[in-house]
């Protein structure tokens, strides 16, 4: 019995498209439900400060007097926490994933 599924296995796979990618030729396209980077729209957030107190990695920094939002991309679990509480709905997560870096930095954005 266990032949006859390993031979229709096979016999399946030779009319597929392969699984796998030439990964430095073809981009993996992102899933519609996948989460990847948080971005901030600062011109609509009033700098509460409910982001950073909710998000679980102590990723997110608002400072208030001077009208900062700091987030530190290597910190951040993309659990989309700060996403679904901020009041003003500023925050998003696009499903693209981050892009590598060479170094450690934090995205600082500044309201004028």
């Amino acid at each position: 019995m266990g032949g006859f599924k390993l031979g229709g296995m096979t016999l399946g796979s030779l009319f597929k498209q392969p699984e796998t990618i030439q990964y430095p030729q073809m981009e993996k396209r992102p899933s519609p439900i996948a989460r990847g980077v948080v971005e901030c729209v600062v011109e609509e957030c009033v700098f509460c400060g409910v982001c950073a107190r909710c998000c679980p990695a102590d990723a997110i920094e608002v400072d208030r007097q001077e009208s900062t939002w700091t987030v530190d991309r290597f910190r951040c679990v993309q659990c989309a926490s700060c996403v679904s509480r901020c009041p003003q709905k500023c925050l998003s997560m696009e499903a693209a994933r981050p892009a590598v870096a060479t170094r450690k930095s934090k995205l600082v954005l500044t309201a004028e």
